[in-house]
């Protein structure tokens, strides 16, 4: 059972969604604005916050931000609002997920689930460290770090480096990428996994122009490789 926060103004949306999550097995609180929902996030510290963007007092992105200074909570964006810079803006702000209206409490328990076993680390004993050049990631703990300095990852951007990583040299398709650590079978915006990349080569000390581990092959899909070292210069 997760502790829900559901900030949605429609009150028929709302209470309908209270209902569903509740019936799954959560505990759920509600809020109508975005400041209450922020207060209450801060407050009582939720598992998991249901975000809906369209809010009468603030708009939902700005309060991702704003939650975002304070707490590292799950989120996942639940709105009608189905423009890919759009979706792009609110990951690029926080999010960890992000679904469409209409949709049902089926779908976002599924979401809330996925999102909840990301941020809870994995805890198969069988997960071992990954190593790759000098960068190491440990599933178990959810660390990582590089040249021996620690990685400051959210838990998409963990999943989807240790994913890469524990398949070294091999491309792996954007699609690949959205149907095994975003959870979307069906596809999704490839936009939504290049900025995730873009995020992890600036956390990584590269960019695309000059990348060390993140390589993007045209068309394909990226693959993660241990940087190559030049051979000293001699006789």
């Amino acid at each position: 059972m997760a502790q829900v926060l559901v900030v949605e103004d429609d009150p028929t949306i709302r209470i309908a969604l209270v209902r569903g999550l509740t019936e799954r097995g959560h505990a759920v609180a509600s809020a109508p604005t975005g400041l209450a929902g922020l207060e209450h996030a801060v407050g009582h510290r939720p598992d998991v916050v249901v975000l809906d963007l369209g809010l009468p007092d603030v708009d939902g992105t700005a309060v991702l931000r704003m939650l975002r200074g304070v707490s590292r909570v799950p989120v996942v964006v639940a709105t009608a609002r189905d423009d890919e810079a759009e979706i792009v803006a609110v990951l690029d702000a926080g999010a960890d997920d992000y679904v469409v209206k209409p949709f049902s409490a089926a779908q976002l328990d599924a979401r809330i689930r996925a999102v909840l076993r990301r941020a809870g680390g994995g805890d198969d004993p069988h997960d071992t460290e990954v190593v790759v050049g000098a960068l190491r990631i440990d599933p178990r703990s959810r660390q990582a770090s590089v040249d021996g300095r620690p990685l400051e990852l959210t838990p998409r951007e963990f999943d989807l480096l240790h994913y890469l990583a524990a398949r070294p040299g091999r491309v792996v398709s954007k699609r690949e990428l959205l149907t095994e650590v975003w959870q979307l079978p069906y596809g999704g915006a490839d936009k939504t996994v290049d900025v995730h990349l873009s995020w992890l080569r600036r956390k990584l000390g590269e960019t695309a122009q000059q990348a060390r581990y993140l390589h993007s092959v045209r068309g394909v899909g990226v693959r993660i490789a241990a940087p190559e070292i030049s051979a000293p210069d001699g006789n």
